[in-house]
């Protein structure tokens, strides 16, 4: 199952940039940046987070401990997706209790847990 985080948002020095912050950290210290979706075979934290992301739209992405900065073009019909995203990224239900990411309208599932 898994808590929610809570996640707040404010925008960078430039349009196309949003800074999300989390109540929970993605990753250590190192910062991981992302020009490229990475490999559906990355299951590390920030590779999935980021991976999400790319599916939502992102062009760009940079995970630093428990912020997330994002580069995209159409913030309009983006943002409330990856805050919704962001929000349950640590929560797993499984299509059997009701509740799936595919009823949701979101393009993409947790990955499994190895």
């Amino acid at each position: 199952m898994g808590q929610s985080i809570t996640v707040s948002v404010r925008p960078g020095a430039r349009a196309n940039v949003r800074f999300f912050e989390l109540n929970r950290s993605i990753t250590g210290m190192d910062i991981e940046r992302y020009a490229v979706r990475p490999p559906n075979s990355a299951i590390r934290p920030p590779d999935v987070v980021a991976r999400r992301l790319f599916d939502l739209g992102a062009s760009s992405v940079t995970v630093y401990s428990s912020m997330i900065a994002v580069e995209a073009d159409d913030w309009a019909s983006l943002e409330s997706k990856v805050i919704e995203m962001l929000e349950h990224f640590f929560n797993y239900y499984g299509d059997d209790a009701g509740w799936s990411f595919e009823a949701r309208g979101l393009p993409y599932k947790p990955s499994p847990v190895q």
